[in-house]
This record gives structure tokens, C-alpha cells and sequence, in this order.
């Protein structure tokens, strides 16, 4: 294969002069442009979003070359030009000099790249006045936002006083946008949170969100056709329902899925290896502390309203809209009636990832990956029908938890970690952990077994037995020529550790 992967180019002049590979994405750039106005939009990191905004500024600087072969070149008129003002946040650095001090020297550097200086001192008035020097000796301006809210997402979980007063000042410096028509040809905002719709954006009564508009869903990543079209050597080698499964799956209207660009150039570079290089380049701590902080685990099919998907409060962070934001949590299911999202993970990078971190997070372990270690022992002994060893691994699990930690939570601390290391499980076999509304607790389906577990908390064994048996749980696999085994646990608080472990075989 000859193609270059452009793998962390955030730069469309540099993929399309340096030929690397570049997923078209200008049918929607035209669809834009055309209509003006001002736009914004919100995706995971690493998704493009800061590619498509230097193609935006290519497009009003007039470099034609740059878009030579793709869909908008015939559809554009070149000599039309417009100065362009672009400011990421990402590369302001406002952690050393503060926020506002940070603005000031970045609007006065491009005034300076424009041929002048500015006379105001606020950050707003600042902003005002380069944009209208700039049109007065230009034209029209683009702004172009990247990045927005990133002054405040460094904080998050972190710092709430500063992430505050960050949104703040942002607030007073996109606040000038509103009454700036006069001087703007279009604006465009991109970033990873909805902070928008709380504080940042609300004088900007004309801000058109896509985040979650049908004709923009596939703007960013990659969909099945794009993948198709520009990767189809690639798939003539590796298994694409297991690449699907992978990294497709995010979705922001429920009919357009898209796959993590990031991770599929990652994975044809690396000649189709499988693995989490999305997760791994921003392991979510603050998330994974704020889930074990408001004792969640079950993250599949979460029900939630469009208002609490699409804004939450700096001070009172609601974990799921958050999840969703940030791409760990995609939508599934769209009530018409009632309006209401269901959520889940997008696909299985994600879905591994996140679990083994929430279930390192738990045992807090010094040894890496100790929870994954643990689920992959227990399919093996499982596999085998070694439910000797199994018992063994289970209560290595639980003896790693500190002492102080379990006495805080044990109640929690143990259907936590069940849950999250049979979830961790299912990952390598067929295994479900049922909510707890009467159904069993967990089932593990191998080619030669079936597994039926029940917990219980300082109870008794035997009573998980009779609930399997009593219940039928088993009864819809007795005729598959498989050994079913019902196994029940009883865990004692007290001596933090499993105290039974008894099993029995069912046949029809």
C-alpha cells in the first residue's frame, strides 16, 4: 500500500501538498459557505475539527491548488477572497500567562500580521477592533474558532473556581460577535463541550449549532462510504465487520455512523493491528473519577432528555452529557414521541478502555492493567471448567482492594467491581451482566460451557443456587449440548472476601 496516513496533521496544506490521504469532506464545507452565517460545532478530540477548519481558511485565502480534484473546486468562485481571523485555543498559553492575558497577546499579533496595532485594552473591544481594521482594509472577515472551550476543560475536575472564571472572560470576548454583522462574512466555532448553551455563546442569539444536525453527521470522521471509497486496498486484507465493530459506531443523528478517524489511520498504519489509540492519547481520569465518585458503572443504554444531552453547568457537572461530549457515550435510540436519547458506548476500543481504567480505578492496584489480567484469567479457568481457580481469582480481586478504601464503600466497592470485571469479561466471551431487576446476574456462554452466576452479600450460596434454579435461569440452554453449571457467591463484608463458592450442574 502507497498511501501516506496524515496521523496527527491538523494542516490541510500540508496532507494535500504533501500527498498524503485526505477524506473529502468539502461537500460539506460548500453547503456552508453558501449559506454563511454563524456556525458551531461540537465533536470528540481528535476528529478532524481542526482539519476542517484550516480547510475553511484555505477555501477564503483562494488556494485553489489545494483543492484541486475535490468536490467544491468547480463549485467556488476563487476570486472571491476574504481575510481570514483564526484563533485556536490550543495553541494559547493561557495555563503560564492566564486567559486573558493570553487573548491580548494573540490578538495583537495577528493585528500585527494585518499591519497594525491596537489601540483598546479590553480583550473584547480588542477583538472588535481587529475585526473591523481588518474588513475596513480587506473586506468581510472569517473567524474561525478552534478549540473554544479548552481554557475550560483543563480545569474541569481540576480547578472549578479557574474554569469558571475562564468561561467568564471567554463570554466577554465571543460576546462582541453578536453585534459585529456589518463586518463578517461567516463564523465558525468548534470545540469538544455544549458549555455554549449555558453561558459562553448566549448573546449570540444567531449561533446555529450542528452538533446534532441530520446534513452535518458525517463532518467529521469517517463514514462507511469514505471508508470504502478511499481505503478499499486496505480492506482487501483485514476483517471489516471486526473493524467496524472496533471503531464505528459514533453517531450524532442515528443515521449517519462514522468511524474514530484517528484510530482507523492508526490501525491501517499499523497493518491492521487492534488496538485503543484513540483512548490512550487522553486517558479521561477526571471522568473516570467523577463515575466512581457518583457510583456509576453501567454506561449502556442510558436513557437521557435533549435538553440534559446538550448543556450542564461548569460547578454541577452531569457525568453523562459529558460522556457523550467528549466520545466516550454515542446515541443509540431516539424516542420520536418522547424526545428521549438513549446512549451507550460507540464501539469496543471505547468500551474496553473505559471499563479497564473504571476497574483499575477500583482495585487501585500498582500493577498495570490488573483488572484485564484478572478477566482474562477467568476466562481461561472458565474456558477449562476450573471453577476451583476461578474462586481464586475472585478473591485476589477483591484482597487488592486497600483496607481503608473497602471499609468507605464496601456495599458499593463489591457490586461495582463484579459488574465491572464480568463486563471486562464479556469482552473475550460471551458474557452479560444484567441490571438488577429480578434477571440473573451474570451469564457466560463458551463453546463447551454455560455459566449462570449469582452474588450475594453476606447471605448465602446456597440461597444464589435455589434463586438459579428456582428462576429457570439455565432452562433455555439445557438443549444446546452444552455442559450448564449454576454458580452461586456469597462475598462477606466483614472478611472482605468471598466466603462461598459452591456450583451444581443443571440438565434437561
Amino acid at each position: 500500500m502507497s498511501q501516506r496516513y496524515p496521523i496527527g496533521i491538523q494542516e490541510f496544506k500540508k496532507i494535500r501538498e504533501g500527498d498524503f490521504l485526505y477524506v473529502d469532506k468539502t461537500p460539506y464545507l460548500h453547503s456552508l459557505v453558501n449559506s454563511a452565517g454563524y456556525y458551531f460545532l461540537s465533536r470528540p478530540r481528535r476528529f478532524g475539527k481542526s482539519l476542517f477548519v484550516n480547510t475553511i481558511e484555505a477555501l477564503f485565502q483562494g488556494k485553489r491548488d489545494l483543492f484541486k480534484g475535490l468536490f467544491i473546486e468547480d463549485k467556488w468562485n476563487w476570486e472571491e477572497i476574504n481575510p481570514v481571523i483564526k484563533i485556536s485555543f490550543s495553541n494559547i498559553d493561557h495555563k503560564e500567562i492566564g486567559l486573558s492575558k493570553a487573548i491580548k497577546i494573540e490578538l495583537r499579533s495577528l493585528a500585527k500580521k494585518n499591519g497594525f496595532e491596537l489601540e483598546s485594552e479590553s480583550n473584547g473591544l480588542m477583538f472588535r477592533e481587529l475585526i473591523e481594521t481588518i474588513c475596513k482594509k480587506y473586506g468581510k472577515v472569517v473567524v474561525l474558532i478552534d478549540e473554544y472551550d479548552k481554557p475550560i476543560i483543563d480545569y474541569l475536575g481540576e480547578d472549578t473556581a479557574k474554569a469558571l472564571e475562564n468561561q467568564s472572560v471567554l463570554k466577554g470576548f465571543y460576546s462582541i460577535l453578536k453585534d459585529a454583522d456589518d463586518y463578517l462574512r461567516m463564523v465558525f466555532i468548534t470545540g469538544v463541550s455544549k458549555f455554549s448553551r449555558v453561558s459562553i455563546f448566549s448573546d449570540l442569539n444567531n449561533l446555529r449549532d450542528l452538533t446534532i444536525n441530520k446534513q452535518f453527521a458525517g463532518i467529521c470522521g469517517i463514514t462507511q462510504n469514505e471508508l470504502e471509497s478511499n481505503f478499499s486496498e486496505e480492506l482487501k486484507l483485514y476483517d471489516k465487520e471486526k473493524i467496524k465493530s472496533w471503531y464505528n459506531g459514533y453517531t450524532w443523528d442515528l443515521n449517519t455512523k462514522v468511524y474514530n478517524p484517528f484510530s482507523l489511520l492508526n490501525f491501517f498504519n499499523e497493518r491492521g493491528e487492534f488496538k485503543n489509540y484513540w483512548f490512550v492519547t487522553g486517558t479521561p481520569t477526571f471522568l473516570v473519577n467523577l463515575s466512581k465518585d457518583k457510583h456509576l458503572v453501567n454506561f449502556e443504554n442510558i436513557a437521557i432528555s435533549e435538553t440534559s444531552l446538550e448543556a450542564y453547568r461548569i460547578d454541577n457537572i452531569q457525568l453523562i452529557p459529558l460522556m457523550f461530549q467528549t466520545g466516550y457515550l454515542t446515541i443509540k435510540d431516539i424516542d420520536p414521541d418522547t424526545n428521549i436519547y438513549t446512549l451507550d458506548y460507540p464501539n469496543q476500543e471505547v468500551r474496553s478502555a473505559f471499563l479497564e481504567n473504571l476497574a483499575n480505578n477500583y482495585v487501585q492496584n500498582s500493577e498495570e492493567e490488573q483488572s484485564l489480567i484478572l478477566a482474562l484469567q477467568i476466562s481461561k479457568a472458565l474456558k477449562e471448567g476450573n471453577l476451583d481457580k476461578v474462586h481464586q481469582i475472585l478473591n485476589t480481586l477483591f484482597k487488592s482492594i486497600p483496607y481503608t478504601l473497602w471499609q468507605k464503600e464496601n456495599e458499593h466497592f463489591y457490586h461495582a467491581i463484579i459488574h465491572l470485571i464480568f463486563k471486562l469479561l464479556g469482552i473475550y466471551v460471551d458474557s452479560e451482566v444484567q441490571t438488577s431487576d429480578g434477571r440473573m446476574d451474570a451469564l457466560v456462554r463458551l463453546e463447551k460451557y454455560v455459566y449462570c452466576f449469582e452474588f450475594k452479600l453476606d447471605e448465602s450460596a446456597e440461597m444464589a443456587l435455589a434463586q438459579i434454579e428456582k428462576k429457570g435461569y439455565l432452562t433455555p440452554y439445557l438443549y444446546q449440548n452444552k455442559t450448564c453449571i449454576g454458580i452461586g457467591v456469597n462475598f462477606s463484608k466483614e472478611e472482605k472476601k468471598v466466603k462461598e463458592f459452591l456450583w451444581k450442574e443443571f440438565s434437561a
